[in-house]
């Protein structure tokens, strides 16, 4: 093991990235909250706004992925649909299989330059997580309480409030049914196919068709660098002091805030555990059986 596997074992390390990023969090959070008097003047500033605010938070996740773990992300379509993304307005479906699928799919929005503008469908307990709610919540994100009675004025709503985002998509819509229920069969069958393909990997390691792997860019590294500079810095001098005036009470209250530190940041790691997610389609399929 080298050094640079050695410090990733590290739990100090794993605390002082974690302060960084809820830290850093903080901050944003207050500075989107400021943007909040632009939405009635110019809404399109403050998405503009917002979109680089959340870039700047959401990129430090990114950043552990594709330079602290150097995991690779590979797409499996050909060339011509990869030249689209980027440059239209989609909307995407996801089988949320692993604790870290969001995170790979982050990981291609940066690659291709919309992590900044990226939605999802999110269930409401997530409002009220620091950091990632409050975060969603600037970013005018659709929060669901994953019963469809209640939830299908909200969604409504929430498309409607971004309605001029979406311009193209990669299933034109006169391929889509206007029926609600050939709309709902054809969904349907969609899922089918993802499924199809989720079980070929299952069983054979891979994906069919040509693969490409789009490179990495240096922003969320260097994002990461600048308030890992602008942090860590006074903390380090803060703790060096600490310790050096020899304070039994100091350095128990400097030792029980990183506790406390480490322990948020599990908290929130927590939120992507694959146990607590939704239930929502499975407890459907029960009631069908």
């Amino acid at each position: 093991m080298g050094l640079w596997g050695f410090l990733k074992t590290q739990f100090v390390v794993h605390l002082l990235i974690g302060f960084v990023f809820v830290i850093s969090g903080l901050i944003i959070n207050f500075l989107q909250l400021c943007t909040l008097p632009l939405w009635g003047v110019n809404k399109q500033l403050y998405r503009r706004i917002n979109c680089r605010l959340s870039y700047s938070l959401w990129s430090q996740l990114v950043m552990l992925l594709e330079w602290w773990s150097g995991t690779q992300c590979t797409l499996f379509t050909d060339q011509e649909t990869v030249n689209h993304f980027g440059k239209e307005h989609v909307i995407i479906i996801l089988n949320h299989n692993f604790e870290i699928d969001f995170l790979c799919g982050w990981t291609m929005c940066e690659r291709f330059g919309v992590l900044g503008s990226s939605k999802v469908l999110a269930k409401k307990e997530l409002l009220m997580v620091p950091l990632i709610g409050w975060t969603w919540y600037f970013l005018e994100i659709v929060f669901c309480k994953r019963k469809w009675e209640e939830d299908r004025e909200t969604v409504i709503r929430g498309l409607h409030n971004l309605r001029d985002y979406p311009e193209y998509m990669r299933f034109p819509l006169e391929e889509i049914p206007v029926d609600e229920k050939e709309a709902a069969a054809w969904l349907h069958k969609l899922y089918q196919e993802k499924d199809a393909l989720q079980e070929r990997y299952i069983q054979e390691g891979t994906f069919p068709g040509p693969q490409i792997v789009p490179p990495r860019r240096p922003w969320t590294l260097l994002n990461f660098l600048f308030w890992a500079t602008l942090l860590l810095s006074p903390l380090i001098s803060f703790a060096i002091g600490i310790f050096a005036s020899g304070s039994p009470l100091l350095i128990l209250s400097f030792l029980g805030f990183m506790w406390t530190a480490s322990f948020a940041v599990r908290r929130l790691i927590g939120v992507t555990e694959i146990e607590r997610g939704s239930s929502y389609g499975n407890r459907e399929v029960k009631k069908m059986d």
